[in-house]
């Protein structure tokens, strides 16, 4: 069961590149983020075409989540349980061949001086802390998939002291990103292999052409996962296509 995400940045406009991915990586699930589109404006009947079922948490012209599998997708959450005050999608939770499985997009947290988006960043990945302790308790197969905007450690980033102060490294950001891992959850990219490869890649300053890369795409693995893991990469194709996204995707492998 292979098990995806991307942060698509649009998908509207990426709409070619989500097609020609589902083609020819054709994973099991693929977990979006950053649609940028209302549930309405989903591409769906492109989608569907490609024999996939869609579930959508969308939101007018930011954010916004999918899960698409070719399975049946089941018990669907909208929103992230207990932040049920936040008006940002960012968060949604479904079910797909027995397995949990949601599609993260967390608050970038930028500017750290800022009174309201950093500590929103804090906050949320609190509730999100809480949560994925919640799914520990159901002994079940877990995987949270998205855009953390975490870089775990300094080796996720191609240059360390251009990113200190950043909300993506700040200790804060860090330290919360390894609660999740001190819970139980693994690291799945990082538990396959050490290789240094990154999931994002700035527009500007010709970064993609340097490799001037960060790793902020993750999938936490629950130890019911973890013990299924087979293969896990990130695939840089779709980066260097024509009008890309910033990201590319990451995916993980299970055995069924």
């Amino acid at each position: 069961m292979k098990i995806a995400s991307w942060n698509v940045n649009s998908v509207k406009a990426r709409l070619p590149r989500l097609e020609d991915y589902l083609k020819d990586a054709a994973p099991d699930v693929l977990c979006l983020q950053e649609l940028k589109l209302v549930d309405d404006a989903f591409p769906r009947k492109e989608v569907e075409a490609l024999g996939y079922h869609v579930e959508t948490h969308g939101q007018k012209t930011y954010n916004g989540v999918a899960i698409l599998a070719k399975e049946p997708i089941e018990d669907v959450i909208r929103g992230l349980p207990g932040n049920e005050t936040d008006d940002q999608a960012r968060y949604i939770e479904a079910t797909v061949k027995g397995m949990r499985i949601a599609s993260i997009y967390l608050p970038n947290g930028n500017p750290t001086d800022d009174d309201v988006k950093f500590p929103y960043k804090l906050n949320w990945m609190e509730h999100l802390i809480a949560r994925a302790g919640e799914l520990l308790k159901t002994e079940k197969p877990v995987v949270l998939a998205g855009d953390y905007n975490v870089i775990p450690q300094d080796e996720d980033c191609y240059d360390p002291k251009a990113w200190e102060g950043d909300a993506l490294t700040r200790p804060e950001s860090r330290n919360r990103f390894r609660c999740l891992l001190n819970m139980g959850y693994a690291d799945g990219y990082r538990t396959f292999t050490p290789d240094i490869n990154y999931t994002y890649w700035d527009y500007q300053r010709g970064a993609w052409q340097k490799d001037h890369g960060i790793r902020i795409d993750h999938l936490l693995l629950s130890p019911q996962a973890t013990d299924r893991l087979e293969r896990a990469g990130i695939d840089k194709g779709p980066r260097g296509q024509e009008r890309p996204s910033d990201h590319t995707p990451i995916w993980v492998e299970l055995d069924d």
